[in-house]
């Protein structure tokens, strides 16, 4: 199916704008009234742009409040129609969209709204141009499809159809079965957006807080798998109003809404496999690959910050185990947790000398030729990367914030663990302590947390595993959770809700290793003097308030540090924290008992305040 974004969707001028969708892969785009009014160039011009992007002009939008006016207004109305129409052909578009009226005007009249739009359509056909009649969910009269479905039927001209907008059906929670009632050839276009559920106004709602499909709470799967069974087959065209996509580069968003299409174009095709409308022509990528786990996760550090960290994995119980062939590159590991640190990332700049930073992923598929297949079919090319002889041909690709993310098999021969020379001191400290990699938590650039879940759902096959919002000592904190199906790879997304710097401990990335026993590892961990996070006696009289612990166990935590939360299932999450590595990161040590799912999210502003309280006594120190 073709695919479309409205202008509205993206940030810059309208030839910047177009330059990004064609740039992106876009078949066509939605030309929106604000960008032609500010556009430099004539109506013919930006019509021979469009064709020299390779584009196709498919939309001119939007016509408001014509129907169902008093006779003296409708033909002001009319004037403004002509004018309308004359541009819409200027621009080479074959059709016009019409909203329902907000007007003060309008008049609760479905024959008279019929009549005038009838007249409309009229009009529009001495210029070939088709009317589509889309119901705003905040219409002063028609705010829904059906109701607007019924004032075209009733009209009965061939240049008059409908426009069907997710957001404007699913918003207000309009049943689905009427869809089917519209002939094929009345669906004359299709609108798509997501959106978060919030309990609001829905005006401001669809302003402010639309997004790219796969990004919201809204089935659109569903709602599209409806509209293609009644028969439509135009254009799968984007309009989405976001304030956060419409100050960002729009190159990089132009992308991510292409995603999304091809996402849920995906998504369409598993529910017609087995039902009517499997012969339509969709992009279906190769299938994701279940991720198994963390092969390893790389810190880039520089001369300052690498021998603290190197400190600090060992005192975790982390041996430095090898160091890499043909790059300043070394190898940390203890049974499957692995660290991989990296002297010689560029990424570290001067802003960033003296901290450690998470820059790749190493993900363990059991196919990683085909999770690079999926990715490009997906948008995320391979990267190039510099490689000597007899090296692992390790594949990545850039997640939306840079973070490289590689497809490995550790568990073969070759393996890439091949590349590190062993090192004959490399001796695993005593105790216990971390097993595997739990989770990474990656904070995200502001205009970018949208496309990163997006990004990691659809290349890993990661689902969406709740978000939450907290107060941090700095600001209030937006955190989204994402996990493989059998949980072996678990990310948290977080940004700070209102922006600003990402340095400190409420945004800092961390990254959390599970053990087998947390008591024994934190025993452990404090015989080799890992500086642990200390934890306010406060917290634990909290804990023994809300859930009865055991007396010797919450001391126990108490003296160790050691962090507490359950599920509503029974599940139990132990965990602890180190203080600050510089400003971008800590390390996190985890058990989960009894089927425990989640993050400890609701631990998060007392383990921020204990950090920002421990980097504020050092400083003063």
């Amino acid at each position: 199916m073709r695919t479309s974004i409205a202008t509205v969707c993206l940030s810059g001028g309208l030839d910047e704008k177009l330059a990004a969708a064609a740039a992106a892969g876009f078949d066509g785009v939605e030309v929106f009234e604000n960008d032609l009014v500010a556009s430099p160039s004539s109506p013919t011009e930006i019509r021979r742009r469009v064709q020299d992007l390779g584009l196709l002009m498919e939309l001119y939008q939007p016509f408001r409040d014509f129907e169902a006016v008093p006779p003296d207004h409708l033909a002001r109305n009319l004037r403004r129609a002509r004018r309308k129409l004359e541009l819409t052909c200027l621009l080479g578009a074959p059709m016009l969209l019409v909203c329902s009226s907000v007007s003060e005007l309008a008049t609760d009249d479905d024959s008279l709204a019929s009549e005038q739009l009838h007249q409309l359509a009229t009009l529009a056909e001495e210029y070939g141009v088709r009317v589509a009649y889309e119901a705003l969910s905040w219409g002063r009269h028609v705010n829904d499809y059906e109701h607007a479905w019924r004032i075209v039927e009733a009209a009965d001209h061939p240049a008059l159809g409908v426009c069907l907008d997710s957001f404007h059906i699913l918003s207000r929670g309009t049943g689905l079965d009427g869809i089917g009632s519209i002939p094929s050839d009345k669906l004359f276009f299709l609108q798509l957006a997501d959106a978060p559920v919030l309990a609001m106004d829905v005006l401001q709602w669809s302003r402010h807080h639309r997004c790219f499909p796969g990004q919201g709470g809204f089935d659109l799967p569903g709602f599209l798998h409806r509209v293609v069974a009644a028969g439509y087959r135009g254009p799968l065209s984007l309009e989405v109003f976001n304030d956060v996509f419409r100050q960002a580069d729009p190159g990089p968003t132009a992308v991510d809404a292409m995603r999304s299409l091809l996402g849920l174009q995906e998504a369409l095709g598993h529910r017609l496999d087995t039902r009517p409308g499997a012969d339509l022509d969709l992009t279906r990528p190769p299938d994701a690959v279940d991720p198994a786990g963390f092969a390893f996760v790389e810190l880039a550090v520089d001369a300052s910050s690498g021998p603290e960290t190197e400190d600090l994995l060992g005192r975790l119980g982390l041996a430095h185990g090898g160091q890499h062939r043909s790059k300043p590159v070394q190898l940390w590991q203890r049974d499957d947790a692995r660290l991989v640190l990296n002297y010689g990332d560029q990424r570290l700049s001067a802003n960033l000398e003296g901290d450690s930073l998470v820059t790749a992923l190493g993900i363990e598929s059991a196919d990683p030729a085909q999770s690079v297949r999926r990715a490009g079919a997906l948008i995320a090319p391979r990267l190039p990367r510099r490689r000597g002889p007899a090296e692992a041909d390790l594949a990545s690709v850039a997640a939306p914030n840079g973070t490289s993310v590689f497809f490995c098999r550790t568990r073969t021969t070759p393996s890439w663990l091949d590349d590190f020379l062993p090192l004959a001191t490399a001796d695993r400290p005593g105790g216990d302590g971390p097993t595997h990699i739990d989770h990474v938590g990656l904070i995200q650039p502001f205009e970018q947390f949208q496309a990163s879940g997006l990004f990691y759902r659809l290349i890993l096959g990661l689902r969406p595993r709740g978000s939450v919002e907290y107060a941090a000592p700095n600001g209030l904190m937006r955190s989204r959770a994402l996990a493989s199906a059998g949980g072996r790879v678990r990310l948290a997304l977080n940004v700070p809700v209102l922006g600003g710097d990402v340095s400190g401990p409420a945004t800092a990335q961390h990254v959390a290793f599970g053990c087998r026993d947390i008591f024994a590892t934190a025993a452990a961990l404090r015989e080799r003097a890992l500086p642990i996070l200390p934890i306010p006696r406060n917290y634990y009289d909290d804990l023994d308030a809300r859930w009865e612990l055991d007396p010797a166990m919450l001391e126990a935590m108490r003296r160790f540090g050691i962090l507490y939360d359950r599920d509503e299932t029974g599940g139990e999450l132990f965990h602890l924290y180190t203080g600050m590595l510089g400003h971008r990161l800590f390390l996190e040590v985890v058990q989960r008992a009894g089927g425990y799912d989640g993050y400890g999210e609701s631990n998060a502003p007392v383990r921020a305040a204990a950090q920002l309280a421990a980097d504020n006594l050092l400083t003063e120190g």
